[in-house]
């Protein structure tokens, strides 16, 4: 089996490499992202393997089943960049719907604890050897009202962690999990609410820009916004004239909207163009981090498997219980 790997990094190549031996699955590695121009790489390969930047459009289905790609494997859970619909019939999608909910959460946990206690500017202070303390007051966590949008796996284990803290857990999820102990609402509520409103929840045509103009002013004054999910859940704009105007009291996030052709690169050498990223990341009370929550030895190492369990389902068995399926 021969699968050309599209976006590959350094740091993942030893993974996939490992369980592609033991299992007879070959990967070939492109740093190039997947999209519509790029797709007749994988020409005599078997599969492609893509992650959450690549854009698995029509065009790019198109390209790859007239080069005889059977089946496209995310190493991701997410699928916003995948259409389904024209996949069907044409393209077998598999995906990687779990893999280490805690990274996620702990790594949004992290960013939160960060941000209001001024560590990062801590840090930066101390190396310079300036231990003042003016301008690093923080808050505390503990009876705090955490705000979690998707009570998924990942959300579900942020939810504990705050509960750790001693704060007090809402909940909004269209399909509520019986077993958690978080108080479900109304979204409407759990902004108005929130010291800290976190979201954990996939991309879809109902939740792109939970956060914009319209649901801002509900938003209680000063909350702390905490987005390791998908960057499209966020209307950017909104964001900025949140913080501007105070509404919002800062901002932690591992992903943006726009993220595509800049996150996962170095382009510290470069002038960034977007202007709406460059202001934010030069705001205070911002911290941006580069769609690293996952990235922890054993959330890699559970990709790699399951990705290569994925394919091994597929192409001897001929199903797979991670295949994503158009049902629209």
């Amino acid at each position: 089996m021969k699968i050309a790997f599209f976006d590959a990094k350094e740091y993942e190549i030893p993974y996939f490499d490992r369980y592609g031996r033991e299992e007879g699955v070959g990967f070939h590695y492109f740093e190039t992202p997947l999209n519509g121009e790029t797709a007749p790489l994988a020409r005599g390969f078997d599969g492609v393997c893509l992650f959450v930047n690549d854009r698995l459009d029509a065009a790019a289905i198109d390209r790859l089943t007239e080069c005889g790609v059977q089946v496209a494997a995310l190493r991701c859970a997410g699928s916003n960049n995948v259409d389904l619909a024209h996949a069907k019939g044409r393209l077998r999608v598999v995906h990687v719907p779990a893999y280490s909910p805690h990274a996620v959460a702990e790594h949004a946990a992290g960013m939160l604890l960060t941000s209001v206690r001024r560590i990062h500017k801590a840090y930066n202070r101390t190396r310079e050897f300036n231990f003042s303390l003016q301008g690093l007051i923080g808050f505390e966590l503990h009876g705090k009202t955490a705000g979690v949008v998707g009570m998924g796996r990942i959300g579900s284990a942020f939810a504990e962690i705050c509960r750790g803290f001693g704060m007090r857990v809402l909940a909004y999820d269209p399909a509520p999990r019986a077993l958690s102990e978080a108080e479900y609402c109304p979204i409407d509520r759990l902004f108005a609410e929130s010291d800290v409103l976190s979201f954990h929840c996939p991309l879809t045509e109902h939740t792109r820009h939970l956060l914009c103009t319209r649901t801002l002013p509900l938003l209680k004054k000063g909350v702390m916004i905490v987005n390791t999910s998908r960057g499209g859940l966020i209307d950017s704009e909104a964001l900025l004239e949140g913080i501007k105007s105070r509404r919002i009291g800062g901002a932690c996030l591992d992903v943006y909207e726009e993220e595509e052709g800049l996150f996962f690169e170095d382009n510290s050498g470069h002038i960034l163009e977007d202007d709406t990223l460059a202001r934010l990341i030069s705001m205070p009370n911002v911290l941006v981090t580069s769609h690293q929550a996952f990235l922890t030895k054993e959330a890699l190492d559970a990709i790699a498997l399951t990705t290569v369990s994925n394919l091994i389902s597929l192409f001897e068995r001929g199903s797979c219980e991670n295949e994503l399926i158009f049902r629209g």
